[in-house]
C-alpha cells in the first residue's frame, strides 16, 4: 500500500516537470515561402504545432458581384508557439526558409507574450481594417480602449495621416494599429509621472 503511495507521488512530479516544460514555449517568426502561408499554417496545425497567422476578411467589390477575400496581414510569415524540439520540427517543413532574428544575432527573436496577446486580440476584435508599418513610429500616449468591440485593448494612441490609431509594437515587425475615435480611449500613463507615488 505504502508502496502504492509512493509510486503515484512520483508520477506527480513527473507531470509538473512536463507543465514546466510547456510554459518553456517561446512565440517565434517563421520566414516561408510567399503565397505558402496558409497550407504552411495547416500543416503545423496538423504535427501538433501552435501556430498564428493573421489573416483578416476584406470584402472586394467588383461590376457584377462582391466577394469575401482572406488576406495574409504579414505576407511570408507565420508565427510559431514552440519549445526548442518543436522549433526545430518547424524548420523541416519545405516552405520553412528560417526563423526572423534581430540584426547582429544568430538566435531566433523572440515576440513577447504579451504583444502577442495584444496583436490576437486587436485581430479578432477588431471591425476596422488593420494595417501593418514596418517604419518607426514615434511612442505614443499609453491607452486602454474603453468602448466598442476593442474595449480591454492596451497600445499607444498615436497620429498616422491625421486619424488618430491604435497601436500594438511587435518586436522586429514594426507597429499593427486601427483607427479609433480618441473618445474611446484612455489614458493610463504610470501614477508616479502625474506626481503621484
Amino acid at each position: 500500500m505504502i508502496l502504492n503511495k509512493n509510486d503515484n507521488s512520483q508520477v506527480l512530479p513527473a507531470n509538473v516537470t512536463g507543465r514546466s516544460v510547456a510554459h518553456s514555449k517561446r512565440w517565434l517568426v517563421a520566414v516561408v515561402r510567399i503565397y505558402h502561408e496558409k497550407k504552411t499554417s495547416e500543416r503545423l496545425t496538423k504535427m501538433g504545432i501552435e501556430n498564428f497567422l493573421p489573416i483578416q476578411q476584406e470584402y472586394h467589390q467588383w461590376s457584377d458581384r462582391r466577394k469575401v477575400i482572406d488576406r495574409v496581414l504579414l505576407p511570408m510569415m507565420i508565427f510559431v508557439h514552440v519549445d526548442l524540439q518543436e522549433q526545430k520540427e518547424v524548420l523541416t517543413l519545405s516552405a520553412v526558409t528560417r526563423y526572423m532574428v534581430l540584426r547582429g544575432e544568430s538566435a531566433p527573436a523572440v515576440i513577447p507574450d504579451e504583444q502577442m496577446l495584444r496583436f490576437k486580440f486587436m485581430l479578432d476584435y477588431s471591425e476596422e481594417t488593420i494595417s501593418m508599418s514596418s517604419s518607426p513610429l514615434s511612442p505614443g500616449e499609453k491607452i486602454r480602449v474603453i468602448k466598442g468591440p476593442l474595449a480591454g485593448l492596451e497600445g499607444e494612441l498615436v497620429t498616422v495621416n491625421g486619424k488618430s490609431k491604435v497601436a500594438v509594437r511587435l518586436t522586429m515587425l514594426g507597429c499593427a494599429f486601427v483607427d479609433i475615435p480618441v473618445g474611446c480611449v484612455e489614458s493610463i500613463e504610470m501614477e508616479n509621472e502625474h506626481g503621484i507615488k
